[in-house]
């Protein structure tokens, strides 16, 4: 069977991420999406999602398909009903869908044609930027049962101090040494010739991915994830860095998510609760104003090929787009367009010719080609985003 990723109706929800991905390699757990719906089904899945992404990610079609939301992460009872499924069949979970079969020649899906298999179980969802943080407990959780089940860990060197160390699972080729891991409030995860230095104090849920890094003394408290060569120091609380990414250096980051290729300068902090312990707000790129998250913690949303320089001081729930450039003193407006260059003085446009010169290098660090399909990526995204940059 041929299975499909779809964006769906929360694409625009999940926006800066999505600008440069499908919602299905959003990076939650230990896995992205699509990895989490690929390893449960034993099919490599591809995805429907913007035109302009279609060349990175393109989508196969054959004869029968299947079509799963990509806002829903999949369990063994998801998993195994969308495996089931025959022609003229829908998953719902209410009034959403989950997934459908579809074929080639099938002209229009008509749901009242089909029949409606309801789903009434639990499972997790990606609606808003915010969830990505805010369920990465569970997240990890899960993952964590799935890839570690009947496997057994790397021996935990010596000189590390554990805590409940049967909930720790080490992959092959990773380094550790005299650092302290609590895994009595949740699993920790450390994934393929990853890399935790001397002095370093973790609190589970926490995933380190494949050739991540966490450097000397940092001190990281749950639910966090370090995606795939990223690599994070100082103080990290219940964040998700996607691949690539960089929080190298003292300083707090809390609360947050940050895209690929995104780089935290030294000392530099962001804020997760307001003054007045009151709700915080994000920018909405679906209603151009500020949203209510339900949440008293809510950090930094950061998107792909952002930066900030040396002692950024960020504000409780900040919004930054993709390929901003951020430094100065005082705190930067909550919402940053993509392709701003500034900071709390003012912003100007940072133009694709010097983005693009600094994506190349950054990218060539870790041998990836900047290429003419990046490129166009991110042309588009510089023309989508105009109108939100004030020069």
């Amino acid at each position: 069977m041929n299975y499909i990723l779809f964006d769906g109706p929360v694409r625009n929800a999940l926006l800066p991420f999505t600008f440069t991905r499908p919602v299905a390699d959003i990076l939650i757990g230990i896995m992205t999406i699509r990895q989490k719906w690929e390893t449960r089904l034993g099919s490599t899945i591809t995805t429907i999602t913007e035109d302009y992404l279609a060349a990175k990610f393109p989508m196969v079609e054959m004869e029968e398909n299947v079509m799963i939301n990509a806002a829903y992460l999949p369990n063994d009872t998801l998993a195994e009903m969308v495996s089931d499924l025959k022609e003229n069949q829908a998953i719902f979970k209410g009034e959403d869908v989950i997934a459908f079969f579809t074929t080639e020649n099938q002209e229009e899906v008509d749901f009242d044609s089909y029949e409606i298999i309801q789903y009434d179980g639990d499972c997790l969802t990606v609606e808003h930027t915010w969830d990505i943080f805010s369920k990465n407990d569970a997240a990890i959780r899960e993952d964590f049962m799935y890839l570690t089940e009947d496997r057994k860990s790397q021996p935990i060197p010596k000189s590390v101090n554990t805590i409940a160390p049967e909930n720790i699972f080490i992959e092959e080729g990773a380094k550790l040494e005299f650092v302290t891991l609590n895994a009595s409030a949740g699993p920790i995860y450390i994934g393929k010739n990853s890399e935790i230095m001397e002095g370093t104090v973790i609190r589970g849920p926490f995933a380190l991915c494949e050739n991540a890094q966490v450097k000397l003394n940092a001190k990281v408290y749950g639910a966090t994830t370090v995606g795939v060569g990223s690599r994070i120091g100082g103080e990290v609380k219940n964040s998700v860095l996607f691949a690539n990414s960089n929080k190298g250096h003292d300083g707090f980051l809390g609360d947050s998510v940050l895209g690929e290729w995104c780089n935290i300068g030294a000392d530099s902090n962001n804020s997760n609760l307001k003054n007045n312990y009151e709700e915080v707000k994000l920018w909405s790129y679906e209603t151009e104003g500020f949203a209510k998250t339900g949440l008293q913690f809510c950090g930094l949303m950061m998107g792909d090929h952002s930066k900030c320089g040396i002692n950024t001081m960020f504000n409780t729930g900040t919004v930054v787009g993709v390929s901003a450039n951020i430094f100065g003193s005082g705190f930067p407006r909550n919402f940053v367009p993509s392709f701003s260059w500034g900071g709390a003085a003012g912003f100007t446009t940072y133009v694709t010719k010097k983005a693009f010169e600094t994506a190349k290098l950054v990218m060539g660090r870790r041998n990836i080609e900047f290429d003419e399909t990046e490129s166009a990526i991110l042309e588009h995204i510089f023309e989508e985003t105009k109108k939100w940059r004030k020069d």
